[in-house]
C-alpha cells in the first residue's frame, strides 16, 4: 500500500545502475520524497506524477547500442528539470544532439573535478574536489544547445547544461560516498533548480499512512505478521496508531528464534501497545518436521510451507479480518526492478506471507514499501517502539535453522543460542552493535581437537559473521577489534558446553552472502 503521493516529489529513473538505490537515499536525505520508476515511463505518466524534478541514473550499457535502455524522449519537453548522472548524462546529450562515444581510456575510480561554470548546481561548490569516476564512454562533443560546467584530466566535459531546457548532466557519481561533496551538488539540484522545500519529514509521512489506512481499511479488521524484526514491528506499531484494536498481530513461535524474541514481542506489544497479539507456540511442530533435514533450500521449504499452515489457521480464528499486513520495504520492490510503474515486483521469499492473501481472500497492506531501513528505525522511534526494538540487527525467515548447518535439532539450537546471546552481548557492552549492521554465531557441522584442562576434546565449531552494508545486497565484513574477538572466544568456548573451537569469518558479500545457508 502506498500513501498519497507528496506535493514535492522526485522521479528517478531506472537506466540499471548498482547505485540506484543510493540516488534515492540521497534525495530522501534531503527532506524530498523519491520514486524509482522504469527508464521507459511514458511522458504522459510523468505528467500525471507531476513531480518536481527527473534523475536519470547511471547503467552499464552504451547508448549508441541498438537496445540500450532509452527514455520516451517526449519527457525533455514536459520543461521539469531533469539531472543525468554517468550513463544518465550520456543518453540527454545522445538525444538532444550531443556526441558519444568510447573514451581513450576507461576511467573508473576517483578523479580531480576543476569547475569551469559554478552555475546553480555548483553554487558554493570548491574548484577543485574529488569526484568518482564509472564509465568507459564519454560525451566527446557538444552542440551550441550545451555547455561545459566542469572537466577532469581525461574527461573535457564531465558535467553540462542545457542552454535553453532544465536538463543538466554529470559524468561522474554525486551519491557515492567517494564524491565527498556529492551530496551538495544533489542538494542544489533539488533546491536551487527544481524548487524544492525539502518539507518531507517522517511526522508527514505517517500522518498521511495514517489516514489513507484508515480510508482504506473502514471498520474491517487487518491482520499483521510479527517475526520480531524491525520491518514487521514497525508495521504493526504504525497500524495501532492508525487503527487500533482493529489490528490482530500474530507472531508464530516456531521454536528457531533468538534468545527472548518472543519475551521481547510481548512486552512491546501487549505492554507497551495493548495491541491484540496471538503468540502461537509451533516449535515441537517445526523441530519434528526438520528432523534429519540437512540441505538448506529444504528447510526453508519446509519452514516456509509449515508457517503459512500455521498462520493460516491462527488467521481464520479471528472473525472480521479482510487484510493481511505485512512489513515490505522499498528495497525489496525496487532490488527486482518492480516499481510503481515497471513489471509487478517480486519479493523475497522471507519478506512476505507467500500465497496467503490470495488463499484467504484477504486484500495485501504494505504500508512500509515506500521506506528505506533507516527511515524505517526512524519511523520506529517516532511510534514510539523501544530502542531494544527498532534498533535489533535483521533476523532470518527461518531462523536459527539456517544458522545452524546441518541437521537442526533442540541441542544444537540451544548451543547456538547461547553463542549468538554471549556474542550480541559483547558488542553491545563495546558498543560495537550500532556500528554493526548484522552479526550472529553460526553453529558449524565441524568438530576439531582440543585441550580443556588436562583432556582431549573432540566438540564443535562456532564461527562468527559480523557485516556492515547499506542496503544488503552488498556487504563487508566488520573490522572488530581484536581485544573484542578474543573476549567473545574466551567466553563462548569456557560458557558453552560442546564448543572448543571460534572462528571469525572475513569474506564479503559478494561473493559470500551474509547468511550462511
Amino acid at each position: 500500500m502506498t500513501p498519497p503521493t507528496p506535493p514535492e516529489l522526485v522521479l528517478i529513473f531506472d537506466f540499471g545502475s548498482q547505485f540506484g538505490q543510493l540516488i534515492a537515499r540521497r534525495v530522501r536525505d534531503s527532506n524530498v520524497f523519491c520514486m524509482v520508476v522504469r527508464h521507459d515511463i511514458s511522458a504522459a505518466r510523468v505528467r500525471e506524477l507531476n513531480p518536481r524534478g527527473i534523475i536519470f541514473s547511471g547503467g552499464p550499457a552504451s547508448v549508441y547500442e541498438p537496445n540500450a535502455p532509452k527514455c520516451d524522449p517526449a519527457v525533455f519537453d514536459l520543461n521539469i528539470p531533469v539531472l543525468g548522472i554517468c550513463y544518465g548524462m550520456q543518453l540527454a546529450c545522445h538525444v538532444l544532439g550531443g556526441t558519444v562515444s568510447p573514451a581513450a581510456s576507461r576511467e573508473y575510480g576517483r578523479a580531480t573535478l576543476t569547475v569551469t561554470d559554478a552555475n546553480a548546481l555548483f553554487r558554493g561548490y570548491p574548484a577543485e574536489s574529488v569526484v568518482w569516476m564509472s564509465h568507459g564512454d564519454q560525451v566527446s562533443t557538444v552542440t551550441g544547445d550545451f555547455v561545459s560546467l566542469a572537466a577532469t584530466d581525461t574527461c573535457p566535459v564531465a558535467a553540462v547544461k542545457h542552454v535553453t531546457r532544465p536538463v543538466y548532466g554529470l559524468q561522474f557519481h554525486p551519491e557515492v560516498s567517494h564524491t565527498p561533496h556529492g551530496g551538495q551538488i544533489l542538494a542544489n539540484f533539488l533546491r536551487d533548480v527544481c524548487g524544492c522545500a525539502g518539507d518531507w519529514k517522517m511526522t508527514t509521512f505517517i500522518d498521511s499512512t495514517v489516514a489513507s489506512i484508515r480510508q482504506r481499511v473502514g471498520d474491517q479488521r487487518v491482520i499483521c505478521g510479527l517475526s520480531g524484526g524491525v520491518d514487521s514491528a514497525v508495521c504493526a506499531a504504525l497500524l495501532v496508531k492508525a487503527i487500533g484494536k482493529q489490528v490482530a498481530c500474530i507472531y508464530v513461535d516456531n521454536g528457531l528464534m533468538r534468545e527472548g524474541e518472543t519475551e521481547l514481542v510481548r512486552h512491546a506489544f501487549r505492554d507497551w501497545f495493548k495491541a491484540d497479539l496471538r503468540v502461537v507456540d509451533a516449535g515441537p511442530l517445526f523441530l519434528a518436521a526438520l528432523a534429519g533435514v540437512t540441505e538448506p533450500q529444504e528447510k526453508r521449504k519446509i519452514i516456509g510451507k509449515l508457517f503459512i499452515d500455521v498462520f493460516k489457521a491462527e488467521a481464520l480464528n479471528i472473525p472480521g479480518a479482510s487484510f493481511l499486513a505485512q512489513g515490505t520495504l522499498y528495497p525489496d520492490v525496487i532490488e527486482s526492478g518492480g516499481t510503481a510503474d515497471g513489471p509487478a515486483a517480486t519479493i523475497k521469499l522471507h519478506h512476505n506471507v507467500g500465497g496467503l492473501p490470495k488463499e484467504l481472500g484477504f486484500e495485501l497492506v504494505e504500508p512500509l514499501r515506500d521506506l528505506f531501513k533507516d527511515e524505517v528505525r526512524r519511523l520506529g522511534l517516532e511510534l514510539g517502539l523501544p530502542e531494544e526494538v527498532v534498533w535489533r540487527h535483521p533476523f532470518p525467515g527461518p531462523g536459527l535453522a539456517v544458522r545452524c548447518l546441518g541437521a537442526v535439532t533442540p541441542e544444537k539450537l540451544e548451543v547456538i543460542r547461547k553463542c549468538d546471546t554471549i556474542f550480541l552481548d559483547e558488542l553491545h557492552k563495546s558498543g560495537w552493535y550500532r556500528k554493526t549492521s548484522q552479526a550472529f554465531a553460526v553453529l558449524l557441522p565441524v568438530q576439531s581437537v582440543g585441550v580443556m584442562g588436562d583432556g582431549r576434546t573432540y566438540e564443535n565449531t562456532v564461527a562468527l559473521r559480523c557485516v556492515q552494508t547499506d542496503d544488503f545486497m552488498t556487504a563487508d565484513w566488520s573490522h572488530l577489534p581484536h581485544e573484542l574477538l578474543a573476549r567473545v572466544s574466551t567466553n563462548i568456548i569456557n560458557r558453552v558446553k560442546g564448543v572448543n573451537r571460534v572462528v571469525y569469518d572475513v569474506s564479503s558479500k559478494p561473493p559470500a552472502t551474509i547468511e550462511w545457508e
